[in-house]
């Protein structure tokens, strides 16, 4: 057990800032068109808002085969916002034809979701995948973290857990096995997030990141 535990590092779920931080195991987002093979651990795909129609068939056929290689371990992230110009319609086939990417490496999906959460659930049920979905940034209520957990999402929190009160209440309410911990774009750090994750639920800051990386190892690892 203490080897187990030594072995352990903190896991960020999504964040931007490579750091390359030998305590922390970061899932970077990288972006079709802008890449860097130096992360050892990265995400990639498609953001709602960088939707360039005439780049949208290179960028998925570059996810494609990012896909394919041990160091991406995630595809996204992608997903949905209607809070955008950009029509919905359009949004959900360039979702959807990532998320068809996966039917061929099955790999976890980190997705940004803004007022379309009945789509995402949709589109994931449509995809027939067995993949993990994960919200990441996830900001709403107990009744959509409800209906996402039934639906098998996964949450991951962050900036609005720091910043929003309200929050404790909805991350209390999820169970252990069920989240993630980010730094996304804040400037606070990983082991902020941890500290205050762990006295909302009451637990030492060891005890949490031994839940998240246990989180990773049976969401991430099983998809290797």
């Amino acid at each position: 057990m203490f080897a187990k535990r030594n072995s352990m590092k903190f896991v960020n779920l999504h964040t931007h800032l490579y750091t390359n931080s030998d305590s922390i195991l970061e899932i970077v987002n990288q972006y079709p068109n802008e890449f860097s093979d130096e992360i050892p651990h990265y995400s990639i795909g498609i953001h709602p808002w960088y939707i360039t129609d005439e780049r949208v068939s290179e960028d998925v056929n570059t996810i494609k085969k990012k896909l394919q290689f041990k160091e991406c371990v995630a595809l996204g992230e992608c997903g949905l916002d209607k809070r955008i110009e950009k029509k919905i319609e359009v949004q959900i086939d360039v979702f959807e034809s990532q998320l068809s990417l996966l039917s061929e490496v099955e790999k976890p999906v980190i997705l940004h979701c803004v007022a379309a959460f009945d789509e995402v659930i949709s589109c994931k049920k449509n995809s027939g995948l067995q993949s993990p979905f994960i919200i990441h940034g996830f900001s709403k209520n107990i009744p959509l973290a409800k209906q996402l957990l039934n639906q098998d999402f996964y949450l991951s929190f962050g900036k609005y857990l720091l910043r929003n009160p309200e929050m404790e209440s909805v991350f209390k309410y999820v169970p252990n096995e069920r989240f993630f911990l980010e730094t996304d774009t804040i400037s606070e750090s990983l082991e902020e997030v941890y500290t205050f994750a762990a006295k909302c639920k009451n637990i030492s800051v060891e005890k949490m990141k031994e839940i998240v990386w246990n989180n990773y190892q049976s969401v991430f690892n099983k998809m290797q």
